[in-house]
């Protein structure tokens, strides 16, 4: 396994927040996509690297039947607060009659932007691989991704 851990991409967060005032939507549900990627991947450096489509996520992107390229358009997207976190969830992503081998990683992204810039990578902790069947990503109950701003 070449992925070692999760998280969110700093470099997307200060562009977000400095004068580069990055337009990200995360109630979208046109923009945000989540592509699944090998084993293989290089760990990304979540502090500099941008997103789909730049190293390392120009490579060791999955590929078969059910799957397209980019991924999926995530759809039920909600930013809530509340207890002092910041909450980012969606409906769970699912490719249907796939054939997909070795899943290991998800790459969630602003399609939108010119930079295809990066918001959250997820490390599937083991590959996951379909035979005409559905790969499906179920989010925690807690959401894709919790940041407390209160600690």
């Amino acid at each position: 396994m070449a992925l070692a851990g999760s998280g969110l991409f700093v470099a997307t967060f200060v562009d977000m927040l400095d004068d580069t005032a990055l337009d990200i939507d995360w109630t979208s549900d046109t923009d945000l996509k989540a592509a699944l990627y090998t084993d293989s991947i290089t760990t990304p450096n979540l502090t500099t690297n941008v997103g789909y489509g730049a190293a390392p996520f120009n490579a060791n992107e999955v590929s078969g039947t059910g799957y397209t390229a980019g991924g999926v358009v995530l759809t039920g997207t909600t930013l809530t607060g509340s207890s002092g976190n910041m909450v980012f969830d969606a409906s769970d992503a699912q490719w249907t009659s796939s054939t997909i081998t070795g899943a290991e990683g998800v790459l969630i992204y602003d399609d939108s932007q010119t930079n295809n810039n990066g918001l959250v990578l997820i490390d599937l902790g083991s590959p996951y691989s379909t035979s005409n069947g559905t790969l499906l990503i179920s989010w925690s109950a807690s959401g894709i991704a919790v940041i407390d701003l209160v600690a």
